[in-house]
């Protein structure tokens, strides 16, 4: 094992983004390439968002995406003793302040300095108090005044600095006794042994603030690997508005994770022209190298191709099992009709997600037939009748099902009624079907099997009657 160790830190205040799960992501697959330890962490310290149910969410997003952790999850929401601890220290070091400026003197602070065309901070006015009031307070980061700028080698985006003249004294407490995101952060990375940080660069300005914490509380600086956003169409932040950025909304739209996974990682990473990568190929060909340094595009499109690849090339027994939760969605009996794989193999070419699979298989489980309208009033009338009568009796005399003997009959079919190919099957595939569109005909009565298949000619002989 090397001694890397990664982490991702999800906060527990909604479901998993896409853009969250890029990030786990790209530390995972690091972690595992260099055989280091990947830690999950839950930020839960904004009690007043935090839901067990967002917790679920995350880790049920994390297991479906196969992005297993080494450590965790471990809660920020148990470790207030220490974050109480460290502020203390900083206190006692005199590197940290308590600040008794009310909300209503610090706007007329910032609107001032507005005014005057300066940087809208805090102006440090309690930096140097002695006296204790009671009143409440928040405790304040103390910038140390002889550094002018802090600087950082970022693993993909190279060396950036940060002018101190920039940031202001930090708030590490608030009034209620809670510590704030910057400080937790720091603690927890370093008493966990984190020794790079990927994460997304909307993070970017946290870090000079959070190298002097290292410093200040006596820690190791980790490396820092700063992933570029994921922008929509329109190149604004991913949001809402571009459509699904839930991980699990992907999964109930009948994707496959490994489509997802293959899709994320291309967002931002890249390997020569390769556009298809199992898992097992980005643990090996991974790396922080190959990270670019702009923003991903998310493209539906494109992860929609993918996920039409996955499930053309899926292994039929999986995919039929991954299925069943989207029939039972839509109150399809499947138990006792025709043989779930074989249904799946029929259906895999023409399928691009599992929603659309599912509504593909609709058919073959629903009897008697529904017919669409148009195509029963087009195909199921007197003048089809002996045609019908004819395909009863010759697919009554097959042994067997299979495309082979099929293919026999049906040439039989079409020298006694002297008609082409469509003219037979375009009628049976609305006996069969209803009339949605549907595999092959061959296909079709393959997986309906002799018994179900003779069925539903009786059953459209009926219909013309």
């Amino acid at each position: 094992m090397s001694d890397l160790r990664v982490r991702f830190a999800p906060s527990p205040t909604g479901y998993l983004h896409i853009g969250g799960a890029r990030t786990a992501l790209f530390n995972y697959l690091l972690a595992k390439k260099e055989s280091g330890i990947f830690v999950l962490r839950i930020e839960d310290t904004d009690v007043a968002r935090s839901t067990q149910e967002s917790v679920d969410a995350i880790l049920n997003a994390m297991t479906w995406l196969g992005l297993a952790y080494d450590e965790g999850p471990i809660y920020q929401s148990d470790r207030f003793d220490l974050y109480k601890e460290k502020v203390q220290q900083l206190l006692h070091e005199g590197k940290a302040y308590r600040c008794y400026c009310t909300a209503e003197e610090l706007d007329a602070k910032r609107e001032k300095a507005r005014q005057e065309g300066r940087k809208p901070k805090y102006d440090g006015t309690c930096r140097n108090r002695t006296d204790q009031p009671d009143t409440p307070f928040v405790v304040r980061f103390k910038l140390p005044a002889a550094e002018e700028e802090t600087t950082f080698v970022d693993r993909i985006k190279g060396s950036i600095s940060f002018r101190h003249e920039e940031l202001d004294d930090l708030i590490i407490q608030r009034t209620d006794g809670t510590p704030t995101y910057n400080l937790v952060v720091v603690i927890d990375d370093a008493e966990m042994g984190i020794n790079l940080i990927i994460r997304g660069d909307d993070h970017i300005n946290n870090t000079p603030r959070q190298i002097l914490l290292y410093k200040a509380l006596g820690y190791s600086v980790p490396e820092f690997a700063h992933v570029p956003m994921i922008l929509g169409a329109d190149k604004k932040r991913l949001s809402k508005r571009h459509g699904a950025t839930s991980v699990m909304a992907y999964q109930e739209m009948g994707y496959l994770p490994e489509a997802l996974i293959n899709y994320l990682v291309r967002l931002g990473w890249s390997f020569g022209d390769e556009e298809i990568f199992s898992m097992a190929d980005l643990i090996e060909k991974f790396s922080l190298d190959n990270v670019g340094r702009s923003a991903g595009v998310f493209n539906q499109e494109k992860l929609l191709w993918l996920n039409s690849h996955y499930i053309k090339t899926g292994d039929p027994d999986r995919l039929a099992e991954l299925l069943k939760p989207f029939l039972e969605q839509k109150k399809i009996e499947f138990e006792d009709g025709p043989n779930l794989v074989d249904v799946v193999k029929s259906l895999q070419e023409r399928s691009a997600t599992l929603l659309e699979m599912a509504a593909g298989a609709t058919f073959y489980f629903v009897d008697p037939v529904e017919y669409e309208e148009k195509a029963k009033k087009k195909f199921l009338i007197a003048e089809q009748a002996e045609l019908f009568k004819t395909i009863l009796e010759k697919l009554s005399g097959c042994d067997t099902f299979v495309i082979a003997q099929l293919e026999l009959t049906f040439a039989e079919i079409m020298a006694e009624t002297e008609l082409k190919f469509g003219k037979v099957a375009q009628p049976l595939r609305v006996a069969l079907t209803g009339g949605v569109p549907s595999p092959g005909i061959y296909e079709v009565l393959q997986v309906l099997g002799k018994e179900r298949s003779l069925q539903r000619i009786e059953q459209a002989i009926m219909a013309i009657v």
